[in-house]
């Protein structure tokens, strides 16, 4: 684990508010999401899958489809410019250059019909106004950087001519084609093996530690978090519930959804009986529950739970919850 200072804040997102309107109702993916990703910084955003982790990233991104995706309300600086007053061709221009993203599945993201070193010179080309020949030059570069051996070879092949792990280094290498402030990282290791997956995480902690960008590491693996993370932020159903650096969510979590994660690790002490696994499912976005969305999953809950949605209370300077507990109407 690491722990961090607090530092300038490069993103800032601001009770966001990103919904879907389809043909059953309206999706509140993100219902008031806020947090900041600080320099240098490694933030992983964690929860169960429906709990709005890639909707957050694609809201940052601009790349929510509209129809049927809207932003709502709320608003994400970027350096204290709101993004969410950028053209789409201002977009472009902090896309894939000041803030770039990771996508979890490679061969879905990568051109099929494209050999690899194409790709990324294309946006070395967009972004750096390079000659093509310099392009050239700077992907050999990158692919030694993400460890991609002979890559005067590797630049003239196709995506399928690559393993998994090494199209996700390629997808990284794409990511860090214009160095970046920002990298945001969905789910990077999640279609590979154990082996691969360690060293794309030791990877991208090389590369941060090199170049001191931000990281938005999106998971729902606590051991990834564990190992990468200097703040956390967890999401259930489409809100924050708990907020904290890393050594005080694994050590002292408020919330009873972050003490349901924690206790659904395997661990190595305990390597008798089943695993605990937390009862029920998230909630249908198109029926939520009243009051607080983890109460009918939730051991603590009390009737105040069931009725009434909590607030998110400051717990520290750098901590918060959504929890009756930590409030003063709490009655166990």
């Amino acid at each position: 684990m690491t722990t961090t200072f607090k530092t300038e804040t490069i993103v800032s997102v601001e009770n966001l508010k990103t919904y879907f309107y389809t043909e059953d109702g309206v999706v509140p993916a993100i219902d008031g999401v806020s947090f900041e990703i600080r320099k240098g910084e490694t933030l992983a955003i964690v929860g169960e899958s429906g709990s709005g982790k890639s909707v957050t990233s694609l809201s940052i991104m601009g790349l929510i489809p509209s129809p049927p995706g809207r932003i709502e309300a709320g608003d994400i600086h970027f350096h204290n410019e709101s993004l969410l007053d950028k053209t789409e061709k201002e977009m472009r221009q902090i896309r894939g250059n000041q803030i770039s993203m990771i996508f979890q599945e490679p061969m879905t993201s990568l051109n099929p019909v494209y050999k690899i070193g194409d790709q990324i010179m294309e946006s070395i080309i967009l972004h750096q106004k390079l000659t093509k020949n310099e392009a050239k030059k700077e992907v050999i570069r990158l692919l030694n950087l993400v460890g991609i051996p002979e890559p005067e070879r590797r630049l003239n092949q196709y995506p399928h001519e690559l393993s998994g792990g090494m199209r996700q280094r390629v997808m990284i290498a794409i990511a860090l084609a214009c160095n970046p402030e920002v990298l945001i990282a969905d789910e990077p290791t999640t279609a590979l093996d154990v082996t691969i997956q360690n060293q794309i995480l030791a990877l991208m902690k090389k590369l941060k530690k090199e170049t001191n960008m931000s990281i938005m590491l999106i998971t729902h693996d606590l051991g990834v978090v564990a190992e990468m993370a200097d703040r956390v932020v967890v999401m259930y159903s489409g809100q924050v519930v708990e907020q904290g650096d890393i050594f005080t969510i694994f050590e002292n979590p408020k919330h009873p959804y972050t003490e349901g994660l924690l206790r659904s690790m395997p661990s190595v002490e305990k390597r008798t009986g089943k695993l605990y696994a937390i009862d029920g499912v998230v909630p249908n976005p198109l029926n939520l529950p009243k009051g607080c969305r983890f109460a009918p999953r939730c051991e603590y809950a009390t009737a105040l739970c069931h009725e009434e949605m909590p607030e998110i209370q400051s717990i520290s300077d750098d901590e918060v919850v959504r929890c009756w507990k930590y409030t003063d109407r709490w009655e166990a």
